[in-house]
Formats: C-alpha cells, sequence, structure tokens
C-alpha cells in the first residue's frame, strides 16, 4: 500500500504561525503526488503554473482551457501539453526559452510550482517539484469548414510540452474561489506594455479582478496559489505598489512562510472575459496586526507588494471565462486608509467606552431605533457615525469553514451606524444618543434580538465622519436617500430650514418601509411639504393606502414607483446630497453630470 510522509514546517511558516499565535501541527503537506491531486490534474481545465526566470525572480501564469491537458505518466511524473503564449509569458521563457521549435529542453531539475484548480467545482490542489524537460512546437488550427471565424484569427498557436516530476501535493479548501466556466481559445499575444509602473489599463484590471494567482520560493522549495475575493479586494496603493488582505485561511502560512524566508512573489491577474493577462514580479512586505490595520483597516493580515516589473498582454490567455457565482466566503471590499475607510479612524484609538441600550422602538419590520446612554456624555456632529465593537459576544474564534455564516470568518465585528438623533445645541456631550438602523446581517440581527430592559452592553470605540449639510443663501439644497439613508440628514434638521423652496428630499423608500416615512414626517410635520418619497416593491402592507393618504395630508408628494432621472431633472441645484446603497448611488450619481453631489458611503 503507497503511503505519504507528511513535511517539516520551514523556517518561515513557524514564524507566521509565532506572529499570529497558531498552534503548531503537522504539516499535511504529502512528499507525492496524491492520488487526489493526480485526479485533479486530468481533470482540472486550469493549471496556475510558476518558476523563476534567469534573475532568480519568481512569474505565475495561467494555462488550460479544457479538462485533459495535463496526464499522470507513473511514479509521480506529470505531462502537460497547452497552447501557450510563447512571446510574452515569462513562465514558458524561463522554461523553455531560447530553444528552436521541436527543440527539447533538459529541465535540469529547475525547480517549479503548479496549483490545478477547477473553478466551477470549487477544487483545487497544490502541486510542487522539478522540471525533466520541456519543448516548444507549432500546431497548425484547424477551423471548421475551414473557414476562420475572423480575418485576423491566428494560423498557428505555439504548443507546450512539459514533464516534470512532483514530490509535493495538497488539497485546498473551496473558500474565495469565485466561479468561472471556462473555455478554450487561441491566444493573440500582444505586449501592451512592461514596467515597473502600473498603467492605467493595469490598474483598470486588477480593480475588476475577483481573483490571482502567487508564486512564492526559497532556496529549495516553491508554491502556487489562488487569492481570491471580491472584486476590487486588490487595492492599488501606489504606480508601483499594490496590496491585499489576507483572509482566514488554513493557517498553513506556506506562501507567507515563503515570503519569510524570501520576499520576492510573482503574480498574475487574469481577464477571464478578455484574454488579458497581467503578470507581474515584485518584492513583499508582510503586514500584521496593527501593521496590517494601518494600511488596511479591517485586516489583521496583508500583504504590500513593490512591483519590480508589471507585463500587461493582450490576448495572452489561452481561454476564456464567464462569472458565475462568487463565493459565499468573501467579505465586503476593505478600502486603504488613503481611500477613506472609515475604520482608520476608531482601530487603535484607545478612546474605548462602554454604552448601554436603553430603549428599542420597532418602526418598521426590519427598521428599529436604538437609543444608548452613556455615563461620561459623547459630542458629536450631526451626520456623524458610531462605531461599535461587538466581538466580545459574537466572535466565536477561528473556524477552517463556516457554512452556516462564512462572513464570520473575517468579520472583525466592528460597524459603523449614522447617528440618527440630534446633539446638543450647544455643543455639550449628550448622555444619550440613536441610531437608525436596518437588520441586514449577522450583527445587526444580534442587536435586534437584545432586550432594552437587559441591561445591554456593548464597547463604543468612537465617532467619526464629516457629513455636513448646508443651505447656501437663495439656493435649493436637495438630498436624496434610499431607506435608511435618511439617517444623516436627520440629525441636522433642527439646523436646517425647512422651506420647500430651500430644502428638498427625494426619498426612494420600500413598500414595507412606509412607518418609516411616516414616523419620521409625525416628527419633523414641516419636512413633509419639502418631501417626495417614492415607494417601491410589491409587498405593500394592507393598510398601505390609509398611510399614503396620511403622508399626503401632512403636505408630501407620493408616488408608487422608482425614482427616475425626470425627478432630479426638475430639482434646479448645483450642489446635491445623497445618501443611499451603490445600486441607487450609482444611477443618481450618472443623472447628475456637472453638478457637486456630497454622498455619505454605508457600505462599511
Amino acid at each position: 500500500m503507497a503511503f505519504s510522509m507528511a513535511m517539516d514546517w520551514n523556517e518561515g511558516e513557524v514564524k507566521m504561525h509565532n506572529l499570529l499565535r497558531v498552534d503548531g501541527w503537522d504539516n499535511p503537506t504529502s512528499t507525492m503526488l496524491t492520488p487526489q491531486a493526480s485526479f485533479l490534474l486530468q481533470r482540472a481545465p486550469l493549471l496556475a503554473f510558476g518558476t523563476l526566470d534567469s534573475q532568480d525572480r519568481p512569474w505565475t501564469t495561467l494555462w488550460g482551457g479544457q479538462p485533459g491537458f495535463s496526464e499522470a505518466l507513473g511514479g509521480g511524473i506529470i505531462g502537460t501539453r497547452t497552447f501557450v503564449d510563447a512571446i510574452n509569458d515569462p513562465v514558458v521563457q524561463a522554461l523553455v526559452g531560447g530553444t528552436e521549435k521541436g527543440e527539447m529542453r533538459s529541465g535540469n531539475e529547475k525547480m517549479l510550482s503548479g496549483l490545478t484548480i477547477d473553478l466551477m467545482t470549487r477544487k483545487r490542489v497544490k502541486i510542487a517539484g522539478r522540471m525533466l524537460a520541456g519543448a516548444l512546437s507549432e500546431v497548425e488550427v484547424e477551423y471548421e469548414g475551414g473557414v476562420k471565424h475572423a480575418e485576423n484569427a491566428p494560423e498557428q498557436q505555439n504548443q507546450l510540452q512539459l514533464v516534470y516530476k512532483v514530490d509535493q501535493s495538497l488539497g485546498n479548501c473551496p473558500k474565495y474561489l469565485n466561479q468561472y466556466e471556462i473555455q478554450p481559445a487561441l491566444t493573440t499575444s500582444k505586449l501592451v506594455e512592461q514596467s515597473p509602473n502600473l498603467s492605467n489599463e493595469a490598474k483598470a484590471l486588477i480593480a475588476k479582478s475577483d481573483m490571482f494567482f502567487l508564486s512564492t520560493s526559497t532556496e529549495d522549495d516553491m508554491d502556487t496559489n489562488h487569492r481570491g475575493g471580491p472584486t476590487g479586494f486588490v487595492r492599488i496603493v501606489s504606480d508601483t505598489e499594490i496590496a491585499y488582505p489576507e483572509y482566514s485561511g488554513n493557517r498553513l502560512y506556506q506562501s507567507l512562510g515563503n515570503l519569510q524566508m524570501n520576499p520576492k512573489i510573482g503574480i498574475t491577474f487574469p481577464d477571464y472575459e478578455t484574454g488579458e493577462i497581467l503578470y507581474i514580479t515584485g518584492t513583499t512586505e508582510i503586514l500584521v496586526l496593527e501593521d496590517a490595520a494601518k494600511l488596511l483597516p479591517g485586516s489583521n493580515l496583508a500583504v504590500k507588494i513593490k512591483i519590480d516589473e508589471a507585463r500587461l498582454v493582450e490576448g495572452g490567455l489561452p481561454f476564456r471565462g464567464t462569472r458565475k457565482i462568487p463565493s459565499p466566503y468573501n467579505p465586503l471590499v476593505r478600502a486603504l486608509v488613503s481611500e477613506g475607510n472609515v475604520k482608520s479612524s476608531v482601530h487603535g484609538s484607545g478612546s474605548q467606552r462602554t454604552v448601554r441600550l436603553t430603549k428599542k422602538t420597532r418602526v418598521t419590520p426590519t427598521v428599529s431605533r436604538f437609543a444608548f446612554s452613556i455615563p461620561d456624555g459623547l459630542a458629536y456632529s450631526p451626520g456623524q457615525w458610531a462605531a461599535f465593537d461587538f466581538s466580545e459576544d459574537m466572535d466565536i474564534g477561528y473556524s477552517h469553514m463556516r457554512d452556516d455564516d462564512p462572513r464570520s470568518l473575517n468579520d472583525d465585528f466592528v460597524r459603523t451606524f449614522t447617528i440618527s438623533s440630534t446633539p446638543s445645541s450647544d455643543g455639550s456631550a449628550d448622555k444619550e444618543f440613536e441610531i437608525t438602523i436596518r437588520e441586514v446581517g449577522a450583527v445587526t440581527n444580534f442587536l435586534f434580538k437584545q432586550n432594552d430592559r437587559a441591561g445591554f452592553e456593548v464597547p463604543l470605540l468612537g465617532v467619526g465622519g464629516e457629513f455636513k449639510i448646508q443651505q447656501d443663501e437663495g439656493k435649493l439644497t436637495p438630498f436624496v436617500a434610499g431607506g435608511v439613508g435618511i439617517t444623516p440628514l436627520l440629525g441636522h434638521l433642527p439646523h436646517l430650514s425647512l422651506d420647500p423652496q430651500k430644502l428638498r428630499l427625494l426619498w426612494t423608500v420600500r413598500h414595507t418601509d412606509v412607518d418609516l416615512v411616516a414616523d419620521t414626517l409625525r416628527q419633523w410635520p414641516a419636512l413633509a411639504k419639502c418631501t417626495a418619497v417614492y415607494f417601491t416593491g410589491t409587498d405593500a402592507p394592507n393598510d398601505m393606502q390609509q398611510k399614503i393618504v396620511e403622508l399626503e395630508l401632512l403636505g408630501a408628494m407620493v408616488e408608487r414607483r422608482r425614482i427616475e432621472k425626470r425627478d432630479l431633472d426638475a430639482v434646479a441645484a448645483d450642489t446635491w446630497y445623497l445618501c443611499a446603497a451603490k445600486p441607487l448611488r450609482k444611477s443618481v450619481l450618472n443623472w447628475l453630470p456637472g453638478k457637486k453631489v456630497l454622498f455619505e458611503d454605508f457600505d462599511y
């Protein structure tokens, strides 16, 4: 019976375990080609591959297009035959560059690593070993019926044949793998740029990417793996630097362990839609705990990459992909501090205090108002937010997988909510403040379950934000709100003129939130004459019509439709205020070209 021995941890992996206080256990990496790895190599449509160039810089590429381009030859030896970009693919150049077509090159035990991956089934297995031999050849392209699908369609493709011995393999979990359906395509390689600086085109590719592949190395080992997340999870620090958060994984830290010993990295961003591919090699800085939070608030582990060379290639992928279902484990995008990440104002501020829930008022089936007391008082301005830390009650510690609540693996349980109450007019500290929020996730669900008579307390990390509404003399001030996006306006109301000629509120809400509108306008009757309400959705309450009549009697204009561009066109104003979720915010910004739009972003 065949068996495999577990490997020892290398020095860098041990350092990562110590830095993050991870208890040690056996390294599960097999010292052979496991049946699992052999099976997936022959059936997965993609193979990410890494090796070193002549300057010992790691590069990563992505090959494939359909299952069956790799096969097991016995004794842990794999043969891979695939169309490649022989001109601009740095891995192909490092393996067989300089050889004549059809000429076999000895591998000379060249170190390499790979990741065989099926994005539809979310299966992946890492492999590592040594190159035995490789060769490039030219293959004539046969078109159905002998007719090209386009005038400039290629007549030949470069085919790589590679034989290598696998002496390490390890299956990985499906977390952060976004589904793509892969189809083969022809390469039409064209080098767009080659520089240590990212062009606008390269930045755009990174900004739309929801995954990349990376290779790292030590003196005698290599590792290739995948990093995925929501679109835009990799942030652009500058023209020569990028950064990404390391999400909760299997805590083996094999890539990061290699980087502790050798900070060089090779990464590649594929554009499955267009066939573009961005190759990058550079030097990393691993950021842990506070250092990570200073760059990417909400992270306790991040990697910053200084680019040595970026190579953007048009038509470099031998396949295309259609995006299907994103990974349920993807957290929200974490913006850089320089991009205005609000959590940068509260993490590590040292101003933590405890507030107590004193009153909970259900406004609609999914919206409630919460009042909190704070003994030493809270000074805040209209439109600011308060940051709460629910980790003491909700963080249950590390889990490898948590399918019942996948996003909780990367959740710091810090939430910022706009303060909806009005601060004291003299600027003194208030002993109580309110938030008005919707139940939309695990944290708000937890808060909604709390009894306001049970003495529930939660740490308050601080307040922040500078969303100030100002009315200019003789000008109309319009505010567009989506649902609970009304909250930044509420704290400003005592200081605003509620004259329809000076203030206009365009408020789009669900039918089920009619009581939120009614509650607001009852508290501020003068606001009704400034308000146009747009009710959306089909699940209207039974007494909807009666409540609409009440709103109209108060003086509000009511429409049972979505807000449209024509509604904004009817308002003559140069400066607008906006608080809405992304889809509506995007529409409003498109509807107001050339206008000054100040908006509150509550995507966090």
